[in-house]
């Protein structure tokens, strides 16, 4: 099955056998439970599209493993046509959900994964790729979901993995035996892990040769034993057990993180693509990292063109949408919304081959991409807030709406235009109220690293001396 439906997904999560808590409660059925479904409903439209022949080209790639048709979720670039298709897929995607449909990551892990494996074994004569493409082949064959897993909770920040004063606070390996390896530890932030068959556990940090036990990179199913998730609180996650206060309720808000633990956890070696070769570390972190910030011209892009459509529908609501100051708000919010997808754009196509075969986007202008997404999404959401006006926080809940006795005053009173039912606004104000604030903002911060990472990458990959070259030269100062 190489392709399977979004209700064909959906079933294959009920044969899980996952360890998840939330609000204290171990969940027995992550499928149908509140907190959750949302995010199970996002990640089944990337199976669901596929099937659309209307984004075939898009959501469908050939596998050059296999030469069979995948899901573009489990594809290894092999051109720049395809780095352009993915940002161009997710935001189509994000146009249909509002939200993170969580597939990104996994898909970042086995790029990354696949051309820094073909170089270690270029230069270590290790067999890392060979197992990494069979297993790649085998998330195609299978059209399986799997998570990527870098972020460690890290602890003191200004001790490395091996001085922390818990050794847990990074994953690491604890035992190694001729049918694999064992690990420990924790991955934290993790998008989509509850809801995912696969997590593709990589280094968060570059390292030094006392982190060695830290450097491992391997494949574990998200049920595994060992393996077991706390699922996060998100901004006004009790409203998940309504339907109009949520705002997107089909699709939820941002990812449905999780903290996973892992408590001494079996890898056999086929699925181990690291293991102490802690000066390929950093490499690996920097690469899915590129491929990570590539994405966010493309998915904020798509969320944020929801954002600029709720916010000019909320003016018609309000009756404000010929006021010239409101139609210049609308125009920047488009202006910056494109600004980031013309970024993801660029990254993608000034990407390059490989030695693996694969290729990999312009990583200075990855990081430019998610650079700005941390600035520009905050301004988009505000001239939205702006434009929606003060009753998108203070709104009294769906329950009153719907009371015998108050409903008509929630009825009376929040009404906007004749034309349009206080239902209809009240929706539209959620729906902004949801998209703008609380979790998604610090995930538009954080997510796929914080902006001072990304600031050091860009001076690191800016080539300052030859900018100062070329100054010189035209200033007239001899260089050598």
């Amino acid at each position: 099955m190489a392709l399977k439906t979004g209700a064909e997904y959906i079933e294959s999560l009920k044969g899980l056998n996952l360890t998840v808590y939330a609000n204290g409660e171990k969940i027995e059925n992550i499928v149908d439970h509140p907190l959750i479904r949302p995010h199970v409903n996002a990640a089944a439209m990337t199976y669901e599209l596929a099937h659309d022949p209307a984004f075939e080209d898009l959501m469908t790639a050939t596998s050059h493993l296999t030469g069979k048709k995948i899901n573009r979720f489990t594809h290894i670039h092999q051109s720049t046509d395809d780095l352009i298709k993915k940002v161009k897929m997710l935001r189509m995607i994000s146009q249909r959900t509002g939200t993170c449909y969580q597939r990104c990551v996994g898909f970042d892990a086995i790029n990354a994964l696949y051309s820094v494996s073909y170089e270690m074994d270029q230069k270590l004569g290790t067999d890392y790729h060979q197992k990494v493409r069979r297993y790649v082949e085998y998330l195609q064959e299978n059209d399986l979901m799997v998570a990527g897993s870098m972020t460690d909770p890290k602890g003191d920040r200004s001790l490395p993995p091996s001085k922390q004063a818990d050794p847990d606070l990074f994953v690491h390996l604890v035992e190694k035996n001729d049918e694999g390896i064992v690990i420990r530890g924790a991955k934290a932030h993790q998008t989509g892990i509850v809801n995912s068959h696969e997590m593709l556990i990589m280094p968060t940090t570059a390292l030094g040769p006392d982190d060695k036990a830290y450097a491992v990179a391997c494949a574990v199913p998200t049920d595994a034993p060992g393996v077991l998730h706390i699922f996060g609180r998100q901004t006004n996650d009790d409203r998940k057990f309504g339907e109009i206060d949520q705002g997107n309720a089909k699709f939820g808000i941002v990812g449905g993180e999780a903290l996973t633990v892992l408590e001494n956890v079996f890898v056999p070696w086929e699925r181990v693509f690291m293991c102490e070769e802690y000066e390929w570390a950093g490499t690996l972190v920097e690469r899915f990292a590129s491929y990570h910030r590539q994405n966010y011209g493309g998915c904020k892009g798509g969320v944020s063109d929801i954002v600029v459509g709720a916010a000019a529908t909320i003016a018609d609501y309000n009756g404000t949408a010929k006021a010239s100051h409101i139609k210049d708000k609308i125009t920047e919010m488009i202006h910056l919304t494109e600004t980031l997808y013309a970024g993801s754009i660029a990254c993608s196509a000034e990407g390059r081959p490989t030695p693996s075969g694969a290729y990999f986007v312009d990583p200075l202008l990855a990081n430019v991409v998610k650079h700005n997404v941390t600035r520009l999404i905050y301004e988009i959401d505000r001239l939205a807030q702006d434009i929606a006006g003060g009753f998108i926080a203070t709104l009294p809940s769906e329950k009153d709406l719907r009371h015998p006795e108050i409903g008509k005053y929630v009825e009376k009173y929040f009404k906007g235009v004749a034309s349009v039912s206080t239902e209809d606004r009240i929706r539209i104000a959620r729906l902004i109220e949801n998209m703008t604030g609380g979790t998604a903002l610090v995930e538009s911060m954080h997510g796929a690293g914080s902006p001072q990472a990304q600031r050091v990458s860009i001076v690191r990959q800016s080539n300052l001396e030859t900018k100062k070259r070329f100054a010189k030269i035209l200033a007239g100062i001899k260089v050598d």
